[in-house]
């Protein structure tokens, strides 16, 4: 693994270090946290085959970004409950500010951009009052934090801004956690999970929670369709006997259609989705379950349960060319379509929970 400074260089000579935009370092498609193999932390921008196009380190262990809209400029978060989030220039590979979660928080390594590039937002916990927080950060003015708002539940977790601009749609896993505790899960019995939309504003818009039976199946990850459909993926905090559905679809003003595979596949995913993304055409959706070494495809208008795929610590998934891209714990990238998984690449590197796609990602 070359040095940030050597790799840069290289950039460098080879053209793909320019003074503008993202299209300007070789059109990266893709970013995506991994462990490199002497325990070091870095972000990465991938081309669409899997190619490196650049790594900027990390001081601890990431898990989601933000790409900027317009500026090469990306924002790796730690891994929940770490409180550091890194704005980085990647053109040069400068930090050019630190985001630390105020006194009293922590972050759960989502975040994204308003559609102007304007406002940096982000997932919280205030561990003290047991509330969700979505704090806004000033893009345009070296990223000072501007404020908060409550996110509409507890232990918010990935968030995502609508096709229109104006709507945030928050996965509030329903899990209460302190940092004094780790990563322990202190309220099963009676969490609450919950899929809300709010304005910019902080306004609630809607609310949409499962039946009680289901109260156990934190929401957990997002996915949002061009027309509005999101897809949220679920990991299910009650006993591995139970087969609870972890894939949920739904449309503004409707109830959530919950689908699953067949009940041989399904207990392969061991009561955990990783990351949920529609195809390139918006026809299908898909998850990930790295515990379960699979990746599960459904027809993403009805639901229906089309295929399934075995890729070892599959977690990472982004629509990809003709259908997804996916990443895995053992260094690989892969592409999927309709009846096959490709290698793509091999990296002597773990890549970490998730693959976000440079752009918005709707399809």
């Amino acid at each position: 693994m070359p040095s940030r400074r050597a790799f840069l260089a290289g950039m460098m000579a080879s053209g793909l270090c320019p003074t503008s935009g993202w299209a300007d370092l070789g059109a990266p498609c893709y970013l995506s946290a991994a462990r490199n193999p002497d325990g070091q932390f870095a972000l990465y921008g991938l081309s669409d085959v899997g190619e490196l196009l650049f790594q900027l380190p990390l001081p601890d262990r990431g898990h989601a970004a933000a790409a900027h809209p317009f500026r090469a400029e990306a924002v790796g978060f730690a891994r929940r409950p770490g409180r550091f989030a890194i704005v980085l220039d990647c053109r040069t590979g400068e930090r050019l500010a630190t985001l630390n979660a105020p006194a009293g928080r922590h972050f759960y390594g989502h975040g994204a951009f308003s559609a102007d590039g304007k406002i940096l937002l982000t997932t919280e916990n205030d561990y003290e009052a047991g509330e969700g927080r979505i704090s806004l950060w000033d893009a345009a003015n070296g990223y000072t934090r501007l404020g908060s708002f409550p996110s509409g539940g507890v232990g918010p977790h990935d968030m995502r801004l609508m096709p229109n601009g104006e709507t945030l749609v928050i996965a509030n896993g329903g899990i209460e956690t302190h940092p004094d505790s780790g990563r322990t899960k202190l309220n099963i019995p009676v969490m609450q999970p919950n899929l809300t939309y709010l304005d910019l504003q902080g306004r609630v818009l809607e609310v949409v929670e499962l039946d009680r039976a289901l109260h156990k199946n934190s929401i957990r990850h997002l996915s949002v369709r061009k027309d509005g459909l999101v897809a949220f993926a679920m990991q299910w905090q009650g006993s591995l006997s139970e087969h609870p559905p972890l894939l949920g679809l739904h449309r503004r003003g409707q109830k959530p259609v919950l689908a699953q595979s067949k009940p041989d596949q399904h207990a392969q995913t061991m009561g955990y989705a990783g990351s949920v993304a529609f195809s390139e055409d918006g026809t299908r959706v898909a998850f990930t379950s790295p515990r379960g070494g699979v990746l599960h495809v459904f027809d993403a208008d009805t639901g229906a349960f089309l295929r399934d795929h075995t890729l070892e610590d599959v977690c990472g998934l982004a629509h990809g060319p003709g259908g997804f891209s996916a990443t895995s714990g053992t260094g690989q990238i892969v592409h999927v379509t309709q009846d096959t998984v490709r290698t793509q690449a091999t990296w002597e590197f773990q890549w970490d929970n998730h693959l976000i796609p440079v752009q918005n990602g709707y399809v």
